[in-house]
């Protein structure tokens, strides 16, 4: 049966919050109010674009009313693949992955449509068999129905998974759904947010990782 690796998206296969930087600091400048530094960005992104939203809001004393959120998604699909880019190593990553048999996806608590336009503005989409957005089933990460959705949605096991992430949501969603968790630890997240995943150190550190997992783990 083939493998399956799953990938969240922003902070793991793309460096994505210079984009999602200017967007929130462009809906600061509609809302009247200074915008932000790149540190408080990095830790806002994670839980979905409501969650940024209501993030950034509340750093300046705002309600996320749903017109806001609207315009700052609006606005971010127009500009979504301005400056983001693959961390270095990732296409190379993929494509060896997949030229070894390995089934690859994306599951991101970035809505689904948005995820698509920055992967297929950037020339990733043909590596990947299938996204699954925040918005594409009725949770999502850390809840372990999201990867468990898009595998059912793939036709794959769980036990012939791995889910590689940044954040303690792909961390404790791996762990909850009983799929093989590694931590991205070039991403934005902090290393305690591992909780004990395998850890890769670079992009180029994961099909060994991965093979490793795999003499070690018979579902492999």
């Amino acid at each position: 049966m083939e493998r399956i690796a799953l990938f969240d998206l922003d902070g793991t296969l793309l460096d994505s919050a210079p984009d999602i930087h200017s967007a929130l600091d462009r809906m600061m400048a509609r809302l009247g109010r200074p915008g932000f530094t790149r540190a408080e960005v990095w830790a806002m992104i994670g839980d979905g674009v409501q969650v940024l939203v209501q993030r950034a809001c509340a750093a300046r004393s705002l309600e996320a009313s749903p017109e806001i959120v609207a315009g700052f998604l609006t606005d971010y699909e127009a500009h979504a693949a301005d400056e983001t880019r693959p961390f270095p190593g990732i296409p190379e990553v993929l494509a060896a992955l997949r030229d070894g048999g390995w089934r690859l996806a994306v599951c991101t608590n970035k809505p689904e449509r948005a995820a698509r336009i920055v992967l297929e503005g950037l020339g990733l989409s043909s590596l990947l068999e299938a996204v699954g957005g925040g918005d594409s089933f009725p949770v999502r990460k850390p809840h372990p129905g999201h990867p468990l959705g898009l595998l059912a949605r793939m036709g794959g096991e769980a036990s012939r998974a791995v889910l590689i992430g940044d954040h303690h949501n792909d961390t404790r969603a791996a762990k909850a759904a009983g799929i093989a968790p590694v931590f991205a630890a070039w991403g934005y997240g902090t290393p305690a947010m591992a909780e004990g995943a395998p850890v890769a150190a670079s992009p180029a550190d994961l099909p060994g990782l991965l093979a490793a997992m795999g003499r070690g783990q018979a579902v492999f």
